[in-house]
Order: structure tokens, then sequence, then C-alpha cells
């Protein structure tokens, strides 16, 4: 480990060195990119200096306990003890730190809800569900900016897409694609009963054009009217866009933004996801035939979390997780869900011994 952790701390300092140098601080995207880079590796280089005083603690602390003084004999072997239980802990520590990151967890990310099976009170729950996320963006301080709207009869939204800006956002909010329940007694329930409705909600992370390595050659990209909900800009002109790729087949397509560069930004975002998904589905057939990823898909027919209203409780059934904090989560207080989830998948990483 110690190995791992030298190998590290070279490239951070390495990092460190090209942040000092003028022709990559005059180029912003270059040095915002190294700089990302240099952030999420200085807790690890943190870790390396700490493990490194520690075994020349140890080295040190060994080489007194055969020193003929008996007092320094014995505050040797005190410090040997202490020092072990820092190495022990400190152990745990790099372990986690040394999981790797799902590459696309720091990438903004455009959140798509959806009314499901249900009717009115779909859409309504879809409403909801978009009020509680815009509530837990406030908190971490995201920028945000609605795509698309279709508002439902009765209230709530048939559908709704947000762009999400901000630190981390697809790390955080990729759990929440799948399909969410509701268990209540809608506004329009006369006699009391509980109904049971649904809505989806799928997370996509945003590709910038370098993250993708697609050939040009094997895209067919068409552009037409877009037709419903959306605005009169969608029938004058031809904003929408549809990737084909050619080799796999694969369609992709977008009317949710308001123009035509916007839809080809969030096409292509859809296309390399689908792309993505085939090549993970792929990959862990052939690690595990029994390996089932926690997000999954993101398959919006896998039911994720049920909201029961008339028990105060929130379920995620992927982790068996339980609160009785229905009315304080649906206000936007979900990071205890979040990290939960985000344990549970590193503990799984750390048993396996796999990457996303």
């Amino acid at each position: 480990m110690f190995d791992k952790l030298e190998s590290i701390h070279h490239r951070f300092k390495g990092l460190e060195e090209q942040m000092a140098d003028p022709e990559i601080i005059s180029d912003q995207k270059r040095f915002m990119k190294i700089n990302k880079e240099y952030k999420d590796l200085k807790p690890i280089d943190d870790a390396y200096h700490s493990y490194k005083e520690i075994k020349e603690g140890l080295e040190s602390a060994e080489g007194l306990l055969n020193d003929k003084d008996p007092e320094m004999r014995e505050m040797a072997k005190m410090e040997l003890e202490n020092l072990k239980d820092r190495k022990e802990q400190l152990d745990e520590e790099i372990k986690l730190l040394l999981i790797p990151k799902d590459p696309d967890d720091d990438k903004n990310a455009i959140m798509e809800i959806r009314a499901g099976t249900g009717g009115d009170e779909a859409s309504i729950f879809a409403g909801d569900l978009h009020r509680m996320y815009m509530k837990y963006f406030e908190t971490m301080g995201w920028k945000t900016e609605t795509l698309y709207v279709n508002e439902g009869s009765a209230g709530g939204f048939s559908k709704i897409s947000v762009e999400v800006k901000g630190e981390d956002v697809y790390g955080k909010l990729k759990f929440e694609s799948g399909a969410h329940r509701v268990q209540r007694v809608p506004k329009t329930e006369s006699q009391g009963r509980v109904h049971t409705s649904a809505a989806t909600v799928a997370i996509m992370p945003i590709f910038e054009m370098e993250d993708i390595d697609i050939n040009k050659a094997d895209l067919k990209v068409d552009t037409f009217r877009a037709s419903g909900a959306g605005g009169q800009h969608v029938n004058k002109t031809e904003s929408g866009v549809r990737f084909t790729h050619l080799p796999t087949g694969i369609v992709a397509e977008s009317t949710d933004g308001r123009s035509q560069i916007k839809n080809r930004e969030i096409a292509m975002g859809r296309l390399y996801q689908k792309i993505r998904e085939v090549q993970q589905a792929e990959f862990d057939d052939k690690v595990s035939s029994t390996r089932k990823s926690l997000v999954g898909s993101g398959d919006r027919s896998d039911k994720i979390r049920t909201y029961n209203y008339p028990q105060n409780r929130v379920t995620d059934h992927r982790i068996n997780l339980t609160l009785y904090s229905l009315d304080k989560i649906i206000e936007g207080s979900i990071e205890e869900i979040i990290e939960a989830l985000q344990v549970y998948e590193n503990t799984e990483k750390m048993k396996e011994g796999l990457t996303i």
C-alpha cells in the first residue's frame, strides 16, 4: 500500500509544479482540470505523509526496544503500541481513499422526473419530488436551469427536466435513478383510502465533448421540428436533434432545450450514456454473473424507494434503509439517504475490488 501512496504522492507533486507553470495558468480550462485532480489527490497525499511519519516512528521505537535503559525500553513499548493503533486506523482510512471513484462523479447532471402509474396523483407526486430535490440543491449551493416542463392537469408535472451544476453533482444524484413510489391518501379521495402511485427519476451526467470518445464518422445527425409542450419555438425551428450511432444502432434525441445547441449537448450526453450502459452490462457479465450494480442500468422500472405518508416512513429498498422522517425528507433533507448509499457502494467495492 505504501508503494501506491508514494506513486500518488509523486503525481501530486507533479500537478503542483504544473499549476505554477505560466503556460498552464493562462489556459483556464486546462488549469481547472489540473486543479480538480490536485484537490482530489490532496487527502491521499496528506495520508501519505501521516503514513510515512508513523512508519518512521515504528522503526525508531522498535530500535529502542533493546536499549540498555529500562525507562527507554518502557517508553519505546508504549510508543510502539500507540503507533500501531494509529497505523491500524489510518490503514482503514487509506483503503477508503484508494477506492477508485466513478470518473463521472464530478460531472454536472440532468435530472428528469416523469409521472408514472397513478393518474393525477402521480403527477402531483412528481411535483413533490421536484420540490424536494430543488430544496436539496439549494442547501448544496448548486445552480439549476429548467430545460423542459409539461405540467399535470391537476398539478405537479407529467415531465420536467432540470440541469444541475455544482460540485460532485452526479456522484450525489446517481443513486436517485429509478422508480419512486408514494403511498398516501390523495386529495381527490373522498373515503380516506390510501393509494399507491409512482414517479420515475433519471439522472444523466453531462459530458464535455472531450470526454466522449466516439468517432464522428460513426454518427448520423438529424434535426427536426419538435412537437408537444415546450413553447411555440419548438414548432417554428428545427431545434430537435437526433443522433444515431451507426455501429450499434443506438439512437438518442432531445427536444428539451430551447435551442439546437442545447439539444445537441443533451442528445450527445444521452447517446454516450446509452453506449456506456451497454459496455457496463458487458463488463458486469464478464466479472460476475451474480453482481448487480447498486444503481443498476438506471432502468426506471426498478422500484428503489417508497414514501409512506401515513407512517411518516421512507424506505430505500436497495439497502433496506428505513427512516421515519418523511416530513423532513420531502422538504429536501435527503443527505442521510445519499450518504448511506455511498457507504454501501464503497463497502461493496472494497469487498469485490471492482471499479464502476
